[in-house]
């Protein structure tokens, strides 16, 4: 049985508020779910490179991994701007990096 959008949906949102509350795991599952397409969103790979570059502050080791792996399919001012969206995140969440 396939995943519902809402269901999809509900998942992404608790997760977005976790990693909002500094769980790296949340983190790395947006990147995941980010470099992927899944849990009901399009491939992007700016938005993976945020979430796994947020798992990696937060101390994740994996996350390192695969944001390097997520960064060899981007450009460099894709990079800036992946790394422009996590510092503005860290900034909008108050939370600092571990």
């Amino acid at each position: 049985m396939g995943i519902s959008i809402k269901s999809a949906e509900f998942l992404l949102a608790s997760r977005m508020a976790e990693a909002a509350g500094g769980c790296a795991d949340a983190c790395y599952d947006l990147g995941m779910a980010y470099s992927c397409g899944t849990g009901g969103v399009d491939v992007d790979l700016i938005a993976a490179h945020k979430w796994f570059n947020l798992a990696a502050l937060r101390g994740m080791e994996e996350a390192q991994y695969c944001r390097a792996d997520v960064a060899e399919e981007m450009s460099g001012r894709e990079i800036a701007e992946a790394q422009r969206l996590a510092r503005a995140f860290i900034a909008e969440t108050g939370r600092r990096a571990a």
